[in-house]
């Protein structure tokens, strides 16, 4: 009788969605430390750089919880669609830049920010450092298993290999603002707007952004049409209300807040959302540490160095990575699946390689997934463009390195596409 009772009361703690798939119960403890977390990270920004800071952090927080209750993926999306031709959630992505572009073209026609000054938008040059980096970074998100705000959030929900990846990508950033004047003293056009630099406006820059973003939702119905890929496996996840709070959350509700939150950045900050720029300022600030001089490098050079001084709660991207992390950790402990495992050798391998090159490839390229493919197409820039093409054929690439690492890729015969 105790034996059946107990068995009852943990079945009835797992929540069941529509596959049968279960999460478990709310991590108690876990979902504390996040709190509390949340409360020191929110004082430290609140007091170094005021209401701004506190802000930040809570788009960050925001923007973790969502990624992570949607599993909203950068790199799985890339792999699905160039290993099978599963495009469900590259029309996410389109969705997404469609609502930000949208939002992004009233902010800037408006030329107002939460706090003074005019909102500039993520526009940069196209050359041989964006064609390079965004290509390494392709390989790296495909063996280090994430991109950048998916590294982010992937330690937020405790996998544990991504871990070595932040390191890594850490790291990597170092290498690549050292060699960032090489690489700049490259061929390369002038930045190039959609609407500024058309002479169209915001309004004509924003329809032939919708043109080309429903041409390539377009394209992806038609691969999927003759390619007929198996589809997305589901999301482990609870039922009716609580599924805002424990998960999971639908890919398309998760791209619209997603475009929302970036549009709040822009706002709130000055710019839209970027991440990776924080890690070149962490990682610089511990070679300083070491005795390393960055301010001689190009990358630090002069009112540059400014961030090296100061404390990373001044800087608002570091801020909002903070607070992604500690809000996927938020939602991986209300989902009940925050987990550690040990790494096996060769994931391990794969996640420094990967993190070393997506580093290094997000300095040549002007940002990562997100601050030069979503920030960077949501401020109708070309380069954001031309990123997503060379992070498209890198993740090509990088399908027939994975195995070599223990990696799986997608099959057309799998159950569900991974």
């Amino acid at each position: 009788m105790g034996l059946a009772s107990s068995n009852t009361s943990k079945n009835e703690e797992r929540k069941r969605d529509g596959a049968g798939k279960s999460i478990g119960s709310v991590q108690t403890y876990r979902v504390v430390f996040a709190g509390l977390l949340t409360v020191v990270l929110s004082y430290a920004s609140i007091q170094a750089g005021g209401l701004k800071q506190g802000m930040l952090l809570w788009l960050g927080l925001l923007l973790g919880f969502t990624l992570f209750h949607a599993r909203f993926g950068f790199t799985s999306a890339f792999r699905r669609f160039m290993a099978v031709g599963n495009g469900e959630a590259i029309r996410a992505h389109m969705l997404m830049l469609a609502v930000a572009s949208t939002l992004f073209a009233i902010i800037f026609a408006a030329n107002v920010t939460l706090f003074g000054g005019s909102p500039a938008g993520n526009v940069s040059p196209v050359g041989v450092s964006l064609i390079v980096g965004a290509f390494i970074f392709g390989i790296g998100m495909q063996l280090g298993n994430g991109c950048a705000s998916g590294t982010l959030y992937a330690v937020g929900g405790g996998r544990s290999e991504m871990f070595l990846t932040l390191i890594a990508f850490i790291i990597g950033s170092v290498f690549g603002a050292w060699h960032f004047d090489f690489w700049m003293n490259l061929p390369a056009f002038k930045p190039f707007s959609l609407a500024t630099s058309t002479g169209l406006g915001w309004f004509g820059g924003w329809l032939i952004q919708m043109i080309i973003l429903g041409g390539i939702t377009w394209i992806t119905f038609k691969v999927e049409k003759k390619r007929r890929p198996p589809k997305m496996a589901p999301i482990p996840g609870a039922k009716g209300w609580a599924r805002v709070v424990r998960g999971s959350w639908p890919i398309l509700t998760a791209a619209v807040v997603l475009a929302v939150l970036n549009a709040a950045t822009l706002v709130v900050k000055g710019s839209p959302w970027g991440i990776t720029s924080a890690f070149a300022l962490w990682g610089s600030k511990a070679a300083q540490s070491m005795g390393v001089d960055v301010t001689q490098w190009g990358y630090w050079a002069g009112e540059k160095a400014a961030p090296l001084h100061q404390s990373v709660f001044m800087d608002g991207t570091s801020v909002m990575d903070f607070g992604l992390i500690v809000g996927a950790l938020a939602a991986s402990t209300l989902g009940g699946v925050f987990l550690l495992k040990k790494v096996p050798l060769r994931t391990a391998a794969a996640a420094i390689i990967g993190g070393l090159l997506m580093g290094y490839g997000a300095r040549l390229a002007f940002g990562c997934n997100i601050g030069a493919y979503f920030s960077g197409i949501a401020s109708f820039s070309l380069h954001g463009y031309v990123w997503a093409i060379m992070a498209m054929l890198g993740t090509f690439f990088a399908l027939y390195i994975r195995p070599l690492f223990g990696l799986s890729v997608p099959k057309s015969t799998d159950k569900f596409c991974s």
